[in-house]
């Protein structure tokens, strides 16, 4: 029996990460197809591995910088469902980057099938305050090579 490794993975001809993620029985509803809001947990879990695989991660960003980030936007499609077992990979790009404020555009699939697409607004803001704040210098410059 041949074992698969689940490793994210990083094609930088698209600046595109993959994080693997594969369906357990709490994801699913009776019937084995995954809940939808399970899906808000796979698209949260790829953006803060793609956030450490640039050498940051939300603990530090509150130590070190007193500020957290925070989705204000979310839109999805559901296309296709994931199901039982499943090994489905979440896609994170980068699609816009303001001072404050980023987009992300992410896939959740199934080999070569997009079964969930979303576009997530994700905000800087101060930990003590929650108000608007810029988004770490060194942050920015790890986020703008990845556009």
């Amino acid at each position: 029996m041949s074992r698969i490794v689940l490793k994210p993975t990083l094609q930088p001809e698209l600046f595109v990460y993959s994080f693997p993620v594969r369906v357990y029985f709490e994801n699913t509803d009776a019937g084995g197809v995954v809940y939808h809001g399970e899906y808000l947990k796979f698209l949260e879990r790829a953006r803060t591995e793609w956030l450490r695989h640039l050498g940051f991660d939300h603990q530090a960003l509150a130590r070190n910088h007193r500020v957290t980030l925070v989705v204000t936007s979310l839109a999805i499609d559901f296309g296709k469902a994931a199901r039982l077992d499943d090994n489905v990979a979440v896609s994170v790009r980068l699609e816009s980057l303001g001072k404050v404020r980023c987009v992300f555009a992410q896939e959740v699939r199934r080999d070569d099938e997009v079964l969930v697409k979303a576009k997530v607004t994700v905000a800087c803001v101060a930990c003590e305050s929650f108000k608007p704040t810029e988004i770490p210098e060194g942050l920015r410059k790890k986020m703008e090579a990845a556009i």
